[in-house]
């Protein structure tokens, strides 16, 4: 008997909400797009139109459609936590893409709602987890054949910005996505975090720090070192090398985990983070999707917690960007809910 499909309901029709309809629509199995919700309804039915779903302005009317299995909020983040909140209480499973929240206290009163519900209901885009290169770097990590984690050197690179693109978007938009694989790969909270700026490359809009150098201290002991630089006029690139005691894996070139080799490598530059994690987004999904039928998240993903964990870390990033000086990352304590 076939399984019945999962009946997704989509809030926010924006690039990255087209692109997860177009992906449910097109490549995941077992589940359908059944509503979208925009506060611009022309573009809200722009999106539904194409794949038979309803459309309407009203994301509440989504999140309490009884026609709609779980949900996908690809929504700004300001508006994260009513919707979020409306979902735990409903029960409905959902892929939240990143941040949780803007803040660490609003993520942590979803934090909160969650654990009061008792069921793992969220699950927080982080597409990096579901990337197969990262999931390799994870594995030798936790098989413990690079020896006990020392350091990991971050690049993360975007050809241009965006309009309005601000020094601390620089940290909430794009640094988090370190600050999660960093906590995922070490296995570790991070404890403070210290950004510092060169001069500013001639291709970043007036006011914008652009590249910046943030380093991030873990409770474990091992620093992260992170190179964020949005203007670099190439393309897309994010790299990763961790360094343990007995041994090195750099990971996002074109030849795949490089282990204790040299030489020379080359190839193409991915346009977009589309392009680079566009495999990570459609095993994301589905396992996602795979999970949700059955009411619940895929455990190898990150929760609610980690949201929070993530939020916390950039609010410390902007403060160390803010102020110039090393700050700690005000972290609650996790509750036994969220251990794994």
């Amino acid at each position: 008997m076939q399984e019945q499909q999962l009946r997704v309901g989509l809030i926010g029709a924006g690039k990255m909400g087209a692109d997860h309809a177009l992906r449910i629509h097109e490549r995941i199995s077992g589940a359908r797009l059944a509503a979208v919700a925009d506060p611009d309804l022309d573009r809200a039915q722009q999106v539904a139109g194409g794949f038979g779903a309803r459309a309407t302005a009203d994301a509440f009317e989504v999140v309490d459609d009884s026609a709609v299995d779980a949900l996908v909020i690809a929504s700004p983040g300001s508006v994260h936590e009513p919707l979020l909140l409306a979902a735990i209480e409903r029960g409905v499973p959902v892929l939240c893409e990143k941040p949780l929240t803007p803040d660490a206290k609003s993520s942590l009163r979803v934090v909160e709602a969650e654990e009061a519900r008792g069921k793992h209901l969220v699950q927080v885009g982080f597409m990096r987890r579901f990337d197969a290169e990262y999931a390799e770097l994870k594995r030798l990590l936790d098989a413990g054949e690079l020896g006990a984690p020392l350091m990991l050197h971050c690049v993360h690179r975007n050809a241009a910005t965006p309009p309005g693109f601000t020094s601390e978007m620089m940290i909430y938009d794009s640094v988090v996505h370190e600050f999660d694989t960093a906590r995922w790969l070490l296995g570790s909270e991070i404890a403070a975090v210290t950004v510092r700026a060169p001069r500013s490359s001639s291709g970043a809009p007036d006011g914008l720090l652009d590249p910046q150098m943030v380093t991030v201290e873990t409770a474990s002991g091992a620093l992260v070192d992170v190179e964020i630089f949005v203007n670099c006029g190439f393309g897309y690139q994010v790299r990763c090398e961790a360094v343990g005691e007995r041994g090195t894996a750099l990971i996002g070139t074109d030849g795949g985990p490089l282990v204790h080799r040299s030489g020379n490598w080359g190839g193409t530059i991915s346009d977009d983070f589309r392009d680079r994690f566009g495999a990570a987004f459609d095993r994301e999904f589905q396992r996602w999707a795979d999970a949700a039928r059955h009411g619940r998240t895929d455990p190898t993903a990150a929760t609610t917690w980690d949201g929070y964990a993530a939020a916390a870390a950039c609010e410390a990033g902007v403060q160390a960007q803010t102020t110039g000086t090393r700050a700690e990352v005000d972290l609650a304590e996790r509750p036994d809910f969220y251990a794994r």
